[in-house]
């Protein structure tokens, strides 16, 4: 077969002699069989409370499950689990189901794994994993990232903001968490954040099996809005490295009309100064993000810290991004800390050391901000009418410019509808 490689690491797991027999086409497709177990061993490994002296061969099972590559499985609700769906999905293994009815395809469909005929053939089995190639939309994703300088400027309470309201007008938008320091959307919309997310995104992209599918199955809801939860410990920052990273937002192009990308502070190389070797950076999730962005939007907080800050890490912020274009917010803004005239004295600042000559500003607006955290939801949700939602609105409005849009056939016909029901009621 074309195209498969023989380091593909593949587990059947199918019992009697139609495992077996399974496992002699996948090798003589060029696939590598690890092991081939009962249908139900697979899901069993992944409890921790089983009893490793009950499964015989479990902690080989488990050790080809971290490093594999296709699992072979059944549709049976006892093979296809919950629990062994999430585990794949934190390994970056992809499930290609054999089923032998329709209430076993409809398993394997809310799952979004793969559904195969029970007697398919080595070659269709391995087919979705090497030739997922789906037709390219009418016009691709725009990504916009949200940095800010250190410190607390409100990066991820911006990009959520953004997010929610760029969703406004029917556009299809995704959000993205690769802070790789400390990642906290999750956290701020009361999401789990023990589920796939980016993490698993950059992992399948990196192997070339990254689909808007598998984008779609792999994120959580928040209203609108598509979100990829970031890495829930920040130990796991080596699984964001740079080309994952940028090939996984190339991925989302396809997937969403503007991706929102929260990311950390630091922009610095300093592990390219202690070490040649090619190994993995701590910066890298950033510094990506801003390479690929069509737009950054640099949250500034207002207050002279703040603003010291973003100034000094301006001219890093223009070497990592070159000539795209930035969008300066100020947060926070309020005359408890600059003074009366406290726009002007940022917009000054800002113009005399950093050039910026447009810039946006946002208030200090507690009441909105602690209603949020407190219902662990967007200010758009719980407060849509505060003075932050409506400096988010006016900001969206006039400094980010609406992309063409991919899908305004059907947004336009949803008016449409949307009008006619409203006369209809009237009426």
């Amino acid at each position: 077969m074309t195209g498969v490689s023989a380091r593909t690491r593949v587990v059947v797991a199918v019992g009697g002699a139609r495992g077996d027999d399974l496992a002699v086409e996948l090798r003589a497709a060029g696939a590598d069989v690890r092991l081939v177990v009962d249908a139900d061993a697979p899901a069993s490994a992944v409890i921790d409370a089983v009893p490793e002296v009950d499964l015989p061969g479990v902690i080989e099972l488990r050790g080809e499950l971290t490093r594999l590559d296709v699992l072979v499985t059944t549709g049976d609700r006892d093979a296809l689990t919950p629990q062994l769906v999430s585990a794949c999905d934190r390994f970056g293994v992809r499930i290609v189901a054999l089923c032998e009815s329709a209430a076993q395809r409809r398993v394997a469909e809310a799952f979004g794994v793969v559904a195969c005929d029970l007697d398919a053939a080595a070659e269709e089995l391995l087919a979705p994993v090497w030739n997922d190639a789906p037709a390219a939309p009418a016009a691709r994703g725009r990504v916009i990232a949200v940095w800010g300088a250190a410190g607390a400027p409100g990066r991820t309470t911006t990009a959520i903001e953004l997010a929610c309201e760029l969703a406004r007008d029917g556009r299809r938008v995704a959000l993205v968490d690769a802070d790789a320091h400390a990642p906290s959307l999750a956290m701020a919309t009361g999401l789990a954040d023990e589920g796939p997310g980016f993490a698993a995104a950059c992992r399948q992209a990196e192997r070339g099996t990254l689909t808007t599918a598998e984008l779609t199955r792999i994120a959580v809801r928040l209203g609108p809005v598509d979100v990829l939860t970031g890495i829930n410990r920040p130990s796991r920052w080596p699984e964001l490295g740079q080309a994952r990273v940028a090939s996984a937002l190339e991925r989302c192009r396809d997937w969403a009309d503007d991706i929102v990308v929260d990311v950390a502070a630091p922009l610095e190389r300093d592990e390219e100064i202690v070490s040649d070797l090619d190994g993995p950076r701590r910066n890298a999730a950033t510094l990506a993000a801003l390479a690929s962005a069509d737009l950054v939007v640099a949250v500034v907080a207002a207050d002279p810290v703040g603003v010291s800050r973003f100034v000094r890490a301006h001219p890093d912020l223009r070497a990592v991004i070159g000539a795209t274009p930035v969008r300066i917010l100020v947060n926070k803004t309020r005359t408890s800390t600059l003074g009366l005239d406290a726009r002007g004295q940022v917009r000054r600042t800002l113009e005399r050391y950093a050039g910026a000559r447009d810039m946006w500003f946002a208030p200090w607006d507690a009441k909105a901000a602690d209603a949020a955290t407190l219902a662990a939801q967007p200010v758009a949700h719980v407060a849509g009418r505060s003075p932050l939602a409506a400096a988010i609105r006016r900001f969206v409005g006039e400094a980010i410019e609406p992309p063409a849009p991919a899908r305004s056939a059907q947004r336009e016909t949803a008016r449409v509808r949307r009008a006619g029901v409203r006369r209809a009621r009237t009426a």
